[in-house]
């Protein structure tokens, strides 16, 4: 029986160390546990500031980007306005032919037949008109500004050569609600007929 009490005695005294050791490892598990969950706490909140830092600063530098875009299509469209002031734009003109006439019809909307041009050469015809910016229409309000520019301003010219010349001095144009109609006479000469001697 002696043995029995022994081998009871060590046997309990092993379930108390292995009790102690669990407890020990057990607190170490737990302090362990708790260190990494802080570790990945105080990463989840460094994370969670470094993304909303990122979100931040993307969306500021989307809202520059719309920014320099609108800037940047302001610009171009005052280059583009300055460049349509600066050349010479084409006028729109129908021509028809006859045996004896030319008829041209040119689209100057917007002037009276004094603000028009025309000169005519041996075979050619030249239309010239300058058309005024619509603002300078409103120069009495003083808060007017433009908005969109798409009609034809600045200096229009348009030359027509004919194949035949033409007589110079019966050229006829009359004026019509912003249309002018100028008939051309062709100059006609007469053939001559030679004799071989």
């Amino acid at each position: 029986m002696v043995e029995k009490d022994v081998l009871e005695e060590k046997i309990n005294e092993r379930k108390e160390k292995f009790e102690e050791k669990k407890e020990t490892v057990g607190e170490k598990v737990d302090s362990k546990y708790n260190e990494k969950k802080e570790k990945f706490d105080e990463k989840k909140e460094k994370g969670k500031v470094y993304s909303e830092k990122f979100v931040n600063d993307l969306n500021t530098t989307i809202d520059e980007f719309k920014d320099n875009l609108k800037n940047m299509q302001k610009y171009a469209d005052e280059k583009i306005n300055e460049y349509k002031n600066a050349t010479i734009s084409n006028l729109a003109v129908d021509l028809i032919e006859s045996d004896d006439i030319y008829y041209l019809k040119v689209a100057v909307p917007g002037l009276d037949k004094d603000e028009v041009e025309i000169e005519a050469g041996d075979n050619d015809i030249v239309i010239t008109a300058t058309f005024k910016p619509f603002i300078e229409e409103l120069e009495d309000i003083e808060d007017a500004r433009v908005i969109a520019s798409e009609l034809t301003v600045g200096k229009c010219s348009k030359t027509v050569r004919f194949e035949n010349s033409i007589e110079i001095e019966k050229i006829k144009a009359k004026y019509k609600t912003g249309v002018i109609l100028i008939t051309i006479p062709k100059l006609i000469i007469p053939k001559h007929k030679v004799t071989v001697e």
